[in-house]
C-alpha cells in the first residue's frame, strides 16, 4: 500500500551468525531502504553489565535480510524501533523470535558499543 494505506510495515532486523573466516554476528538495521550493518564479534549482550563491541560495516542490500550460506545462518530476526536517538547513541528495541529487548548503541568515536539496557520492556 502507498502512503496512504491502513498497513505499516515494520523495519526489519536481523542477526547473522558467521562461522568463517572468524566466529561472529552482524546485526543490521534496516533503516533509509538499506540494512546497516555491525560486526559484533561476541554476539549481542545478555546481561546490562557487559556492553560488547561493535564494529560498523558497510551497509547491505534488502534482500540480505533473509540471506544464508553455508557459512551463514541467521540467529534471530524480527522487527525493530527507534526510540530515542542523540549524536553518539540509538536506543532502539529488537523484537526477535525470543521476545523484546531494548539496547543502546553507543558511538564511541572509533567504534560502537551495544548495551543492554537495564530498563527492559
Amino acid at each position: 500500500m502507498g502512503q496512504h494505506g491502513a498497513v505499516s510495515v515494520r523495519p526489519v532486523f536481523v542477526l547473522h551468525e558467521h562461522h568463517r573466516p572468524r566466529h561472529h554476528f552482524d546485526l543490521r538495521l534496516e533503516e533509509h531502504g538499506v540494512l546497516r550493518s555491525w560486526a559484533v564479534p561476541k554476539g549481542l549482550p545478555t546481561s546490562s553489565q557487559h556492553d560488547r563491541l561493535a564494529v560498523a560495516v558497510d551497509d547491505h542490500d534488502l534482500d540480505h535480510a533473509t540471506y544464508t550460506d553455508e557459512h551463514k545462518e541467521i540467529a534471530d530476526h524480527g522487527w525493530w524501533e527507534l526510540l530515542d536517538r542523540t549524536d553518539k547513541r540509538s536506543l532502539i528495541e529488537l523484537h526477535g523470535t525470543a521476545g523484546a529487548r531494548r539496547y543502546a548503541l553507543i558511538d564511541t568515536g572509533r567504534d560502537w558499543l551495544v548495551h543492554l539496557t537495564k530498563e527492559q520492556p
